[in-house]
């Protein structure tokens, strides 16, 4: 891609454009940013691609949930369907291929919230206000129809060293210049060890605003689990041989993880967002039989799993010892009621604001 970069390089100057005057009729009032008399907190990223995203909605549908009439809101990226639709229990269809990979999992970990997904983010809250008092946009920044109460920002770790090039000659969705929109930044996906040179050098690339404060959070990755979510009894040895199916943006600390455990990883990979065919499962299914190792399983993401349920996929998949390996985030520096405390006085204090007036 490096290589490109040149290349493509006049194309990005051409998308900034577009971008940058967007971005102007919104800060210009030109183009309208509806604010509503909800809470409403946005989860969102500059750069394509994964960011940890899901895992931050998850952590504060855990912190806010029991508290609060709440609905997470997603564009339902990859879904069949379009408008605005909440999650249901009651369909004979995959929920990835009527609403996303992502709220699908939402909805199958948290039963007891609203899972709604809207193109139109505006259309959306009007439908979901009348019965909730707080809702989570995801991946949600770059959306300015919408004009936030909280909004959180997340970079990944592992790319915060590369140069800021917009679209397509670098990953960039809008310019660097964009973080300044948000309340808080979140840099994700750290080593658990992260030294404080480290961070300072992070925070240097980063540049934050005086207004924002910082967070710096690592992936815990939680016990492997059946497609059903039911913790698993399989141990990982150096002995395992894992099939990886991934159909995610960023991989890498994932294998590095399984690393850990065995250095026999057979990946399976695909593009972010991927709906897996016939083929495709397959070839993970014949080349699983072929494989004369005594201890052998299929690990794959819970939002690749979302993918799986469908009809035309059931009946291969029954027969596969296929484990979902779930992540969450835990918060360096001890972090975390900081930010607990952060996002609780957002939605108590706007809250009571508007019950004021």
């Amino acid at each position: 891609m490096k290589y490109l970069r040149p290349l493509l390089y006049p194309f990005s100057l051409i998308y900034g454009l577009v971008v940058t005057i967007r971005n102007w009729c919104f800060d210009a009032g030109i183009f309208k940013s509806r604010k509503f008399y909800i809470p409403v907190i946005s989860v969102g990223n500059l750069d394509v691609g994964g960011a940890g995203k899901s895992p931050m909605t998850e952590y504060l549908v855990r912190l806010l949930k029991n508290n609060y009439k709440l609905a997470t809101l997603s564009r339902g990226y990859g879904r069949k369907t379009k408008g605005y639709l909440v999650a249901s229990n009651n369909t004979t269809r995959s929920l990835a291929s009527l609403i996303g990979d992502e709220p699908g999992q939402f909805h199958q970990k948290f039963p007891d919230i609203t899972v709604a997904v809207c193109e139109d983010r505006v259309v959306g809250i009007k439908n979901l206000q009348a019965d909730h008092n707080l809702i989570i946009l995801d991946d949600a920044y770059q959306h300015r129809a919408v004009k936030p109460g909280l909004s959180l920002l997340l970079f990944d770790y592992n790319r915060v060293k590369e140069p800021h090039l917009l679209l397509p000659a670098g990953n960039l969705r809008e310019s660097f210049s964009g973080r300044k929109r948000a309340d808080a930044i979140i840099i994700t996906k750290c080593p658990g060890q992260l030294t404080n040179h480290e961070q300072t050098a992070v925070l240097d690339r980063i540049k934050p605003f005086t207004h924002q404060q910082v967070f710096f959070t690592s992936i815990n990755y939680q016990p492997l689990q059946t497609l059903k979510g039911e913790v698993a009894d399989t141990k990982l040895t150096a002995d395992t041989t894992v099939f990886l199916l991934t159909g995610i943006a960023n991989a890498h600390p994932l294998v590095q993880y399984l690393k850990t455990y065995t250095q026999q990883i057979i990946h399976h990979k695909y593009p972010d967002h991927h709906r897996f065919s016939l083929k495709n499962i397959s070839k993970l299914a014949d080349d699983f039989a072929a494989c004369v190792q005594p201890h052998k399983v299929i690990i794959t993401t819970e939002k690749d799993a979302q993918r799986l349920a469908t009809n035309e996929l059931l009946p291969l998949i029954k027969d596969l010892p296929i484990l979902v390996l779930p992540i969450g985030i835990s918060f360096l520096n001890n972090g975390q009621q900081q930010f607990d405390q952060f996002v609780l006085n957002y939605v108590t204090e706007y809250t009571e604001h508007h019950q004021l007036h």
